[in-house]
């Protein structure tokens, strides 16, 4: 027995335990679809919203999780050694994927296959690319034609339907990158910047014609460093800035150092690397999108007034 098939067959016998252990098996058991598993619950929204009811689209990780340095468990392993295809995002993001997909032997697609990246600016990751393309809606409608492909590739019989899916997909997302810079157009020029703890909005910020500053890069870094606090609140002081903003899957106390050293008001939270749970304020990638652009919009126009 190889050391791969090994360490899957330990994982399966420990997923095995667990999920018995939780009673809650019988529905997914009856369900003969091909499984889909993506990185994060952002890619399983916009996978199942392409897939139908044809396919079962799961996420390794679950909604409020941070995805950058994720650890997956054995469960995990023994998910992907059992899912038709594991679905990632690429471009530097899940640092962990490289050594996970090591010990499956699932097929992997990367959404992120022919969008243009936007390098990092600052910092240690300076010249890297910034990972969060799904933070364009244009960008997702690349993501959009490479899952069609995919999972047409797994399930051609139901090819059309996943076509006819991402057609109407690509239409919605044009109307909300039309919303999000709309909603973003109201800004005065003196007004047109982002702050936030992670670099994660290259890409809004691009459609959308705002200047991003952040504390650190990738949340890989966790931590802001004393020197990228002090950048942050000489550009907040500078060009006085009416708000900054964090993310929904850090601490905030950092970018509470800038509010605190600057006046500017903190903004709100921003979602990301995670959707909600379907209770929340984001159960879906377009709502995550909605919600964002709403808070950066209603923060920076109040304090522009």
């Amino acid at each position: 027995m190889s050391k791969r098939i090994s360490v899957i067959s330990a994982a399966a016998a420990a997923a095995a335990l667990l999920t018995t252990g939780c009673g809650g098996t019988d529905a997914t058991a009856s369900d003969d679809r091909p499984v889909v598993l993506t990185t994060f619950t952002v890619l399983a929204d916009i996978a199942a919203t392409v897939a139908g009811e044809h396919l079962r689209v799961e996420s390794i990780t679950k909604p409020g999780a941070e995805v950058h340095g994720y650890e997956p468990t054995p469960e995990d392993v023994a998910k992907a050694a059992e899912a038709d295809l594991v679905v990632d995002n690429g471009l530097g993001l899940e640092a962990w994927f490289e050594r996970f997909v090591a010990e499956v032997d699932a097929p992997h697609v990367v959404v992120s296959d022919g969008v243009e990246p936007v390098a990092i600016a600052e910092d240690a990751y300076a010249g890297k690319p910034n990972p969060h393309a799904w933070m364009s809606p244009l960008n997702v409608r690349t993501y959009v034609d490479n899952l069609v492909e995919a999972f047409s590739g797994l399930a051609p019989e139901h090819a059309a339907a996943f076509r006819a899916n991402g057609e109407r997909y690509r239409g919605e997302l044009r109307r909300v990158h039309d919303d999000l810079v709309a909603a973003l157009a109201v800004l005065p020029p003196d007004k047109r910047a982002l702050v936030t703890c992670e670099g994660a909005f290259s890409y809004l910020a691009r459609d959308a014609g705002l200047t991003e500053r952040y504390l650190w890069a990738v949340n890989a870094e966790q931590q802001a460093t004393p020197r990228r606090v002090a950048d942050v609140i000489e550009f907040v002081r500078a060009n006085a800035v009416p708000a900054v903003f964090c993310e929904s899957t850090v601490s905030d106390a950092p970018m509470r150092q800038v509010v605190a050293a600057t006046g500017a008001a903190f903004g709100g939270v921003l979602y990301v690397d995670s959707l909600s749970t379907a209770d929340g304020p984001v159960p879906t990638y377009l709502e995550l999108l909605r919600h964002d652009a709403r808070t950066i919009a209603g923060a920076l126009t109040r304090g522009a007034g």
